[in-house]
Order: structure tokens, then C-alpha cells, then sequence
């Protein structure tokens, strides 16, 4: 018997959400702001009620507009309804979740995160993959598996939900810095220490919101950026290249057809470092380059001079 699947968001993942579960047999309703066309037996509705009656419910917006999307969600669900949410961002200065968001406004408790090496083309299209779930309910895990899981998409899970989220923001924005650093010309070994130090200090940034450092290393993390560094031709590694071309981020951002993240979660991220007195070298770098404080080169430069330590 197939699932009654709701998206909620047309972008690049809310499609590939409907795609993947309309090809797993279930039936799929995709809410949209505006008008789409999507292949049958897909149906698409501007009408948040059309929701209703949707087993679990994919949450696929940025992160900026979470809180308005889930209060309208919020008239049509019940307690019954199980969400996944898909997204690299986080709520405001003070780091909300979408989790947090979707508590604060829905009924709903059983809520996870979807992260990890998962990127929308390849979801859309069935090539091999993998993800992971923060959640802490076991049957949540079992249907979104059944929903868009199968031999070519493997979905692991882990109880550490803010962990999963934060490590799938603190990706966004290395994404960024790592397609940057790649149009330059950086060696692999530039990269890799990007990738694995960036991580680690962001992983420090999460224990002080209560996520577990080893979630960081998964693949909700690193995994996630490996395949970042590999060249999944995310958005967010477009959007780095297209800078060290000289593009403007404006100009880069409305190029993308896909809103990025990564700018104000760094930013988020960095403020709530130096409250809690941690040294976030590349974050730190990254924010001074996006507000035109330091020239994209001398960043690169400034991050591989400085003191090393014990790894």
C-alpha cells in the first residue's frame, strides 16, 4: 500500500522530494506559493490544505522563509502528521533549528532532519546516493525509507538531531569557501585542510548548542563535504567559483536559480563563537571575504599561515 506524501516547496529539493516518491509508488501532493507542473501521477496545489491528509510531510524552503511557511502548515496538521524537513540554514542569531520552528509552530512532535551527501539532480534522477536522518522516532525512519529510499538511496539515521542540522549549515557555508578555493587553483592538499578544519571548529560551535562533535565527522558533516570537494555541482560550490571569477554576489546569487545559505549562517555562526569565546579561524575568514574586508586571495593566504597545533 503506497504513502500519502506531502512537499511542501517547489524548489530543487522539494521537486526532487516528489520525483523520488512518485517513482517508490506513493502518491504525492507538492504545495507550492505559485502555480507548478510536475509529471503526473504528481499533483501540485497552491492550497495548504490540499496537505491534510498526507501521511508524512517533506518541509523543502530556506530557512528564511521556515517560521511563515509552518505557521500556515501549522492550521492543517494534527498530531498525526510526521515532517521531514530539507534545508542548510538556520533561523536568526539566536541559531534557531527547523526543527525548533516546526514545534513552535505545528502541533507536530515527531520531526526530522534530512542532511548529508544528498543533492537534488541525483535525487530527481535515482543516481546513487546517500543521507541521513536526525530523528528520535524509529517509525519516522522507517517511512521516509519507504518513501524515497531503495537500492540507490541509503538512508541512515541518528538520534542527534541539532547535530545533523547544524553540521548540514556548517556545510553550506564550506561549500562556499571550498569552490572558491578550488577556481583558484588551491592544491588538494589546501582542500583538504579547509574541509576537515573547518569542520572541527564548527564541530566546537555545535557542543555548545548541544550537538554531539562526532555527528560532525558523519555523514551529515564531513561526508556531506567530501562530496562537496568531489564536485557534485551543488549550488553553494557554484556559487564559490562563480566568485573567484569576479562575479559579485548578487549578481552570482541571482545567476544560481537557487537561494544559498551559507552567508547568513556563517555570519550566525561567528557571533555566536566569539559570545562563547571560540577561535573560528575560517569562519571568521569567510564573513570578513563576503563583506569585502579582506580580498578572497589574502583569506586563502591569511588561513594557511596561521599557527598550527595538535590535531
Amino acid at each position: 500500500m503506497s504513502l500519502r506524501i506531502g512537499v511542501v516547496g517547489a524548489g530543487g529539493f522539494g521537486r526532487a522530494i516528489a520525483l523520488a516518491s512518485a517513482r517508490n509508488g506513493q502518491e504525492v501532493t507538492l504545495w507550492s506559493r505559485k502555480e507548478r507542473a510536475l509529471p503526473e501521477p504528481i499533483r501540485t496545489s497552491t492550497d495548504m490544505t490540499s496537505i491534510r491528509d498526507c501521511e508524512v510531510v517533506f518541509v523543502a524552503v530556506p530557512a528564511r522563509h521556515a517560521a511563515p511557511v509552518a505557521e500556515q502548515l501549522g492550521e492543517v496538521v494534527d498530531g498525526s502528521h510526521l515532517i521531514v524537513h530539507i534545508s542548510r540554514g538556520l533561523v536568526g542569531g539566536e541559531l534557531k533549528t527547523l526543527t525548533q520552528v516546526i514545534r513552535e509552530k505545528t502541533v507536530c512532535r515527531r520531526i526530522g532532519a534530512l542532511a548529508g551527501p544528498l543533492v537534488a539532480d541525483a535525487l530527481a534522477e535515482g543516481r546513487p546516493s546517500g543521507a541521513i536522518l536526525g530523528t528520535g522516532f524509529p517509525e519516522l525512519t522507517a517511512m521516509v525509507r519507504e518513501a524515497i529510499g531503495g537500492s540507490g538511496l541509503r538512508i541512515y539515521d541518528t538520534r542527534d538531531v541539532v547535530g545533523v542540522e547544524l553540521a548540514s549549515a556548517t556545510v553550506g557555508f564550506l561549500t562556499v569557501v571550498i569552490g572558491y578555493a578550488q577556481e583558484t587553483g588551491a592544491a588538494p592538499g589546501t582542500l583538504a585542510v579547509l574541509a576537515t578544519r573547518g569542520m572541527v571548529e564548527m564541530s566546537r560551535v555545535g557542543k555548545t548548542l548541544g550537538a554531539e562533535e562526532s555527528t560532525f565527522m558523519g555523514l551529515a558533516g564531513l561526508g556531506d563535504l567530501i562530496a562537496a570537494v568531489a564536485g557534485d555541482q551543488r549550488p553553494e560550490l557554484r556559487l564559490g567559483r562563480a566568485l573567484a571569477r569576479g562575479s559579485n554576489l548578487e549578481t552570482a546569487i541571482g545567476e544560481l536559480g537557487a537561494y544559498v545559505e551559507g552567508f547568513e549562517v556563517a555570519k550566525h555562526l561567528l557571533e555566536h563563537a566569539r559570545r562563547n569565546g571560540l577561535e573560528t579561524p575560517i569562519s571568521s575568514t569567510f564573513v570578513a571575504m563576503s563583506e569585502g574586508r579582506m580580498s578572497p586571495n589574502d583569506a586563502i593566504q591569511a588561513l594557511m599561515e596561521r599557527r598550527v597545533g595538535t590535531e
